[in-house]
């Protein structure tokens, strides 16, 4: 099935609350990302007022997910937005961490992590810039084309937070501002595109849009309906494209949850296998 029709048969469903047990808390969950290898669930574990960002991992253990606890590459600082490679073999992330003499300010910048034969995550390495600013960078993405997507509040945009996508040239790197609707006045700070380029959910001003490939570029801008209003983050689309994850924050009777939406009948993900894969 081609992804646009996927994404948009998905979006006709209504959000429901995903709370698996031992994941699932008082605390504001956000940003899920399913390690494709081992089925361990990374995620971002944060105060009920969406403050203090740190990233949990939840082993897969024989078919539940086991306790929390701190991702093997954590620093200080905060820290938020994992998100693997297809293969499994690197980790993307933010991180406020200080990386002397590359970095003196604590604004957040692209991080991430490689996979060792032993199944070991390496040291976490910054990326230079101009991936990296003196602003904020946030929700780092590859999109399957030796491009990597993100948010930035660097000088120079359409609005406060606009998405930009990098390409290696050479040994360095080429920022360009997607622009379109992607890029506009409104505070643009998250851009999930499916695996194969030609659809993506975008998360502006705390709302959700999807996107259809148009030539070149990006358009139109359609909001996705998640029945009911408040602060949503962190979505994540399953390998097929049916399903979407994200979290949502606003209602004073909860902390931040995760909800899924569009999952069909033949697609449970993500999943806790009952046995174990090897890295």
């Amino acid at each position: 099935m081609e992804w646009a029709l996927a994404l948009a048969i998905a979006l006709q469903a209504a959000a429901e609350p995903w709370r698996p047990p031992g994941i699932s808390s008082p605390q504001f969950e956000s940003h899920p990302a399913p390690d494709p290898r081992t089925g361990d669930l990374y995620f971002v574990r944060s105060s009920p007022r969406f403050e203090g960002w740190r990233i949990l991992v939840s082993r897969c253990e024989t078919g539940t997910w086991a306790a929390p606890e701190p991702a093997p590459f954590s620093g200080e600082g905060v820290e938020a937005d994992p998100y693997f490679t297809a293969d499994g073999g690197r980790i993307w992330f933010i991180s406020s961490r200080r990386d002397p003499p590359a970095k003196t300010s604590e604004d957040l910048d692209i991080w991430y992590a490689e996979r060792g034969a032993d199944g070991r995550w390496g040291a976490a390495v910054r990326m230079p810039a101009p991936v990296n600013s003196p602003a904020a960078e946030w929700f780092p993405r590859p999109d399957g084309a030796g491009g990597l997507y993100f948010g930035s509040g660097r000088p120079g945009g359409f609005g406060a937070t606009d998405i930009y996508r990098a390409v290696r040239d050479g040994e360095d790197w080429r920022v360009t501002n997607i622009g379109g609707e992607v890029s506009t006045a409104a505070n643009d700070y998250e851009f999930e595109p499916s695996p194969d380029g030609r659809t993506a959910v975008l998360m502006s001003d705390g709302l959700l849009y999807r996107f259809e490939r148009d030539g070149e570029g990006w358009g139109p801008r359609r909001p996705i309906e998640t029945g009911a209003a408040g602060f949503h983050v962190g979505p994540t689309l399953s390998p097929s494209g049916r399903t979407l994850l994200f979290a949502r924050g606003g209602d004073p009777a909860l902390s931040g949850e995760l909800y899924r939406l569009g999952e069909g009948p033949a697609e449970a993900w993500p999943a806790c296998p009952a046995t174990r894969a090897q890295q």
